[in-house]
């Protein structure tokens, strides 16, 4: 009788992936606590920046094209080094310091609420410079006088100064009445002027030629400040509101566009400036009597005195 052989068992043991000491709790604490990061980074970006640029976050992500392509004071700000990135990161509006008392941060704010709004002032009076050349260039008869317009900015504003050549004066000789040229550039200039809510001054010089008095007591000063008057009165025709003209004054020649040459024909001008803010501030306190030291309380800065023209040191 042949030997039976024994069969042969094959145990196969199943074993369970991970387990008790498996990797993948890991990897959802790792979500977890990456999620929790996100969260307080989100919260702190919420509690340190302002009203208004909340306000910007929240415009961009309603309207992210609208707001990159235009600008705004929040997210997207157009004065941004990389447009539509947001607001400076180098900023301190809205930045609290450690032991900063209150009336300081009063103080800051109202002083970066200054600055931006004479940035966009200065930015509006660039615009309006524009359009003065636009319609200077569009208009025929104007042209022709292009070399006699001035336009510039200066500390007080935008500036329009219409000076005479030796062949083509803006006022009859020794007399404030105005070339027929001259009342259509100031038409013009009077039409422009009233779109801008700023406020003007108008300042009339004369070279240095002594007026040969027809009248007692009659000289430079009072033909200066005629010719003022007298330009004045044809910006109010071209449709300037009377109510935007703040100061009117005469210079006579103490104050020439040419310092060299005092008998130059060039020192006979009408100057037009459309006033920012300060100025238009310090002219107003100037007439009423306040002081710097008045309104400061103590003893305060003094107002920068009235810009010169070209070559006047």
């Amino acid at each position: 009788m042949s030997e039976q052989k024994a069969p042969i068992v094959v145990k196969r043991i199943k074993k369970a992936a991970g387990g008790r000491h498996g990797g993948a709790w890991k990897i959802a604490y790792a979500d977890f606590v990456t999620a929790m990061m996100a969260f307080f980074l989100l919260m702190w970006l919420l509690g340190s920046t302002t009203k208004g640029d909340l306000e910007g976050i929240a415009e961009y992500f309603k309207t992210p094209l609208k707001v990159a392509m235009q600008g705004g004071s929040g997210s997207g700000d157009s004065s941004s080094v990389i447009k539509g990135g947001g607001a400076d990161l180098t900023r301190k509006a809205g930045q609290i310091k450690r032991g900063e008392t209150e009336a300081e941060k009063k103080s800051y704010n109202l002083k970066a609420a200054q600055a931006e709004l004479e940035r966009r002032e200065t930015e509006n009076l660039k615009q309006l410079k524009k359009r003065l050349e636009v319609a200077i260039d569009a208009n025929p008869t104007l042209k022709q006088f292009k070399r006699q317009l001035l336009i510039d900015i200066t500390s007080e504003g935008l500036r329009i100064q219409i000076v005479d050549e030796q062949n083509r004066p803006m006022f009859n000789l020794a007399s404030a009445e105005l070339q027929p040229y001259t009342k259509i550039i100031l038409h013009e200039i009077g039409q422009v002027l009233n779109d801008v809510q700023n406020r003007v001054s108008l300042s009339g010089h004369t070279d240095a030629k002594p007026y040969a008095n027809r009248e007692r007591g009659y000289s430079n000063w009072e033909l200066s400040a005629d010719r003022a008057n007298a330009s004045r009165r044809e910006l109010i025709a071209g449709g300037m509101a009377e109510e935007k003209m703040l100061r009117v004054v005469g210079l006579a020649s103490s104050v020439p566009f040419n310092n060299a040459g005092p008998h130059d024909p060039v020192n006979r001008r009408i100057s037009i400036i459309v006033m920012n803010k300060r100025t238009e501030d310090a002219v107003t306190k100037e007439a009423s009597g306040v002081s710097v030291a008045d309104e400061t309380g103590n003893g305060g800065t003094p107002p920068a005195p009235p810009s010169a023209p070209p070559g006047v040191k």
